[in-house]
């Protein structure tokens, strides 16, 4: 079950990653009003009909949920953005890439916390496999927008793999250290 909106961020990247993808870009921004998620890949891409098929909750790709037959994520999200007030988008090109793009209403009593976004942004970063992953992060306060990147080639290359618990403990702390700084421009704005 989807407790955060962290785990709707985890599945949306886990999805691209699960596809094939050399390079996902992801983009988390927040405002005093809404958060928004867009991840997009250069995966394998879906037709109209597999498209369709993702948004369906009773429809998982073969091969890729073998031990079982639903596919909830995507649908929930579409349900959770729709409940809050946001807005759900999702695109695909055969052969090309997906990009999905979800906004919640943060002051809604449907929208789900957060979550930890420094621990969601270090597990998607050690994911297995050599596919680049660019987040993009920012905070908008009163019309200034605040933020930072992260791009994993540039931390593997100053971390190591990514996998050691010294570079994950050092991962997550320049991640924190990120978060931190950016909400205090916030509170300085």
């Amino acid at each position: 079950m989807h407790r955060s909106i962290c785990d709707f961020l985890m599945d949306m990247v886990q999805n691209s990653f699960e596809a094939g993808s050399s390079a996902v870009i992801v983009h988390v921004s927040q405002n005093d009003s809404q958060f928004e998620i867009t991840a997009a890949d250069d995966g394998c891409g879906m037709d109209e009909q597999e498209l369709a098929q993702a948004q369906d909750p009773f429809y998982s790709g073969k091969g890729k949920h073998d031990h079982r037959k639903v596919g909830l994520g995507i649908p929930f999200l579409a349900q959770t953005a729709s409940m809050t007030g946001g807005s759900f988008e999702i695109k695909s090109v055969k052969g090309m890439g997906t990009s999905v793009t979800c906004t919640l209403m943060l002051e809604h009593v449907d929208t789900p916390p957060v979550g930890d976004l420094a621990s969601t942004f270090r597990a998607l970063l050690s994911y297995p496999g050599d596919c680049e992953l660019v987040i993009h992060r920012s905070l908008d306060a009163d019309g200034i927008q605040h933020g930072y990147q992260l791009v994993r080639s540039e931390l593997r290359q100053v971390l190591g793999d990514l996998h050691s618990s010294d570079s994950l403990n050092l991962l997550k702390d320049y991640i924190v250290s990120q978060e931190l700084s950016l909400q205090q421009q916030d509170r300085g704005a």
